[in-house]
């Protein structure tokens, strides 16, 4: 069997801020983390991930590995960290997610300028890991799309997912969506490739959501072309069954990206198998928001009904860790530290005059 690797190393709600933390262990790692561990907020990682290389390098070579990669999606600077603490070698900023964190559905209502800001503040909260960010349909036309490109970049992300939907976009497993001709998607990506090529440190990730509406002919030969065009990774969404994704992974090279959606239109399949069929990457896009909405309700109706919930939260020195407070209490005292060693260092001056 395929061996699975993991590396080794809102303020809306406190009490997602308090109950997160143990849901990821919950969902994605049979043992959770010790608390030191947590505490320490390790930063090792695989080792092709040295500290001095480019979010986009680490991607690279990630991609090179024969293990499957498995990426729980995050959609804010918390979700982020979390899912660097518990070992997972890279995240992905989801559009939904980001736009759900807000209040809104996934219909692309956020603009470039929110989701370029929210990138930038996922990549300062993480330390070693890469982060793929949703680029939707890029924003506009082929210049557009080659701007958004290099903010992406620019916000500290190591790729930049581009699909073919017309705009505004629908989340891939709703009604709705409809695709825009090849020549337009073919044209979006070939911006994106530019962009990287001239400049940008960034991989791109081409996405179709072709199979809905033009068929799965239509998804494969876009994501072939894809490929010649000179995208990194490319993403077929939502195949109806295990047949069609192993055609996709059969009939289309290169680095491929598997969506693994609760109740959504795609089986749902584990890591080694779909590993089996040629899948470098497995994302769960929602599985961190949808663990977080489920757990505020349920601590709010026993909030409501007076009822005691402190069982379900995280305790709270876990949770200063996961924000920073020992990494932001270090720098605190070696400031005074500091101050402390120019003081004696400006009274032996003093003295010896």
């Amino acid at each position: 069997m395929p061996r699975v690797v993991l590396s080794t190393s809102s303020k809306k709600s406190c009490i997602l801020l308090l109950l997160l933390p143990s849901l990821v262990s919950a969902f994605f790692v049979r043992t959770p983390l010790p608390m030191s561990t947590v505490l320490s907020h390790s930063r090792r990682t695989v080792s092709c991930m040295a500290a001095s290389t480019s979010p986009a390098t680490k991607l690279r070579n990630l991609l090179q590995q024969n293990d499957i990669l498995i990426m729980p999606c995050c959609y804010d600077g918390l979700t982020a960290r979390l899912v660097e603490q518990h070992g997972f070698p890279l995240t992905f900023m989801t559009g939904f997610g980001v736009s759900a964190a807000r209040g809104h559905p996934d219909t692309q209502l956020l603009s470039y300028a929110e989701m370029v800001d929210n990138a930038r503040q996922i990549s300062e909260a993480l330390h070693t890991i890469p982060c793929i960010g949703d680029g939707d349909t890029g924003y506009g036309n082929a210049v557009n799309v080659k701007r958004t490109v290099g903010g992406y970049a620019q916000a500290g992300l190591a790729g930049i997912m581009i699909e073919d939907q017309v705009a505004p976009k629908k989340c891939g497993h709703t009604k709705g969506k409809s695709c825009v001709s090849r020549e337009e998607a073919f044209a979006r990506v070939q911006a994106a490739v530019d962009a990287r090529n001239e400049g940008a440190d960034i991989l791109i990730m081409a996405r179709t959501d072709a199979r809905a509406g033009l068929g799965m002919d239509e998804a494969i030969y876009r994501c072939q072309k894809f490929r010649e065009i000179g995208a990194d990774i490319t993403f077929l969404e939502a195949p109806h069954s295990e047949e069609e994704m192993r055609r996709y992974c059969q009939e289309v090279e290169g680095p491929k990206l598997a969506n693994m959606l609760q109740n959504g239109r795609t089986p749902v399949l584990p890591p080694a198998k779909l590993q089996e069929m040629g899948y470098t990457i497995v994302a769960y896009p929602l599985a961190l928001l949808s663990a977080g909405i489920k757990a505020m309700r349920t601590v709010l109706t026993l909030a409501k009904d007076g009822k005691e919930f402190e069982h379900l939260l995280a305790d709270f020195e876990e949770t200063k860790a996961v924000v920073g407070f020992p990494a932001y209490y270090a720098a605190e005292e070696k400031a005074a530290a500091d101050i402390e060693a120019f003081g004696r260092v400006e009274e032996a001056r003093r003295d010896g005059k």
